[in-house]
């Protein structure tokens, strides 16, 4: 017999599900009535300062100089170019540092492994004392060895032909510029992309049918020698920009500055210090078995770290290396305390001349966060490419 009887309502705040949409219902508006306070509250006192809001500033003339620029600027430009000149500064250092840090990183975590005592015992120094002199002042001792150490511009050290060391920095020849540079450029990189192909094509045909293919030499062939083709096709340019000294000052060549070098070297060594460990962490995490059973079969100690351990080791490897790629993006706002100019110090000279804190600052924020969430996306695709699938 059907069960007729009405059932009984609960009233809504007796009921988990009505109660939890109240309480997110309520927070919103909480939250909403918080930002419109403030955001009228400073509206309010900027327009009490006679401070115009908004980004309009950024069209007008910047009227300073920034020592430093990857793109033509001038004292007469927009502070958007000059914001952009920072931002380039900021990634040219963010990239090479990201490079430099992984390839240092990787040496002296294997080293730490090595059967060589002093090799090992080294590496161990070079963690322990990087890793606890704090990065601010590991970047003033590179920065006052410049200025302490190396000579002034007319006694400039000359290592190598074509290479200066003093005070203001390195300087050092380049090739004069040609249009075959932009055509071996694309070559080179359409070589790297060609040398992932075979890499992926080589691993697949390993698996399948146990064969080994010679990937490093013919990736090394392809990344050296298609930009080699290149040059020679356009009659192999070989002039160069070398470096003179004209009164004060070098002209011609490349010239890394003292802020730059200082900045690089501080990252660099500071970060791959944290790499080195969490390297050596992730090869200790693979079992011991793995080894003797690649050693069992005759493999060479480097095909056993490059076939067996490291691709195995990536899983543990990857997520806190993000950690400390990221760390090394953060760290690079330190160039401020150095006078390297960087997207901070761009930034921070913007506000003290247009008074815009507000907008100067949302643009730091908006710009590092933009950095981290970009490399933090493309380390979470690597890592998911590199987890072994499950059967």
């Amino acid at each position: 017999m059907a069960n007729n009887t009405p059932e009984k309502k609960i009233p809504f705040w007796l009921d988990p599900d009505k109660r939890a949409i109240a309480y997110q219902g309520l927070t919103i508006i909480m939250v909403g009535l918080l930002a419109w306070y403030l955001i009228s509250n400073t509206l309010t006192n900027l327009e009490k300062q006679n401070i115009a809001s908004g980004f309009g500033f950024m069209d007008k003339e910047a009227g300073f100089e920034i020592g430093e620029s990857l793109i033509p600027y001038s004292a007469a430009d927009s502070y958007a170019r000059a914001l952009v000149v920072g931002i380039l500064n900021t990634l040219k250092v963010s990239v090479i540092g990201i490079i430099l840090c992984l390839v240092l990183g990787v040496f002296v975590g294997v080293s730490r492994l090595s059967d060589n005592w002093l090799v090992k015992k080294l590496a161990g120094i070079y963690i322990e004392l990087m890793q606890n002199i704090p990065i601010l002042l590991q970047l003033f001792f590179w920065y006052s060895l410049f200025y302490e150490a190396l000579p002034p511009v007319r006694q400039a050290l000359h290592p190598f032909p074509g290479m200066y060391l003093c005070n203001r920095g390195v300087i050092m020849a380049v090739p004069t510029s040609h249009p075959a540079h932009v055509y071996m450029f694309i070559a080179f990189g359409l070589g790297i992309v060609g040398a992932l192909i075979l890499k992926s094509w080589a691993r697949r045909r390993q698996e399948s049918s146990g064969k080994d293919f010679p990937v490093s030499w013919t990736s090394f062939g392809m990344i050296i020698g298609l930009p080699l083709l290149v040059w020679a096709s356009f009659d192999a340019p070989h002039s160069m920009d070398i470096p003179e000294l004209k009164g004060f000052n070098f002209k011609g060549g490349l010239m890394l500055s003292p802020e730059f070098i200082a900045l690089l070297l501080g990252l660099v060594i500071y970060t791959s210090a944290f790499v080195a460990e969490i390297v050596r962490a992730g090869i200790q995490a693979i079992n011991r078995g793995q080894t003797e059973a690649a050693m069992s079969i005759g493999l060479k100690k480097s095909f056993i770290l490059n076939l067996v351990i490291l691709p195995q080791a990536l899983r543990v490897i990857i997520p806190p290396l993000t950690s400390q790629m990221l760390n090394l993006i953060k760290n690079s706002s330190l160039a401020i305390a150095i006078g390297y100019p960087d997207f901070v110090s761009v930034t921070n000279t913007t506000i003290n001349i247009t008074g815009q804190s507000i907008e100067g600052v949302a643009l730091i924020m908006g710009c590092y966060l933009t950095f981290s969430l970009s490399t933090s996306l493309f380390m979470n695709w690597y890592n998911k490419k590199s987890q072994l699938v499950e059967r």
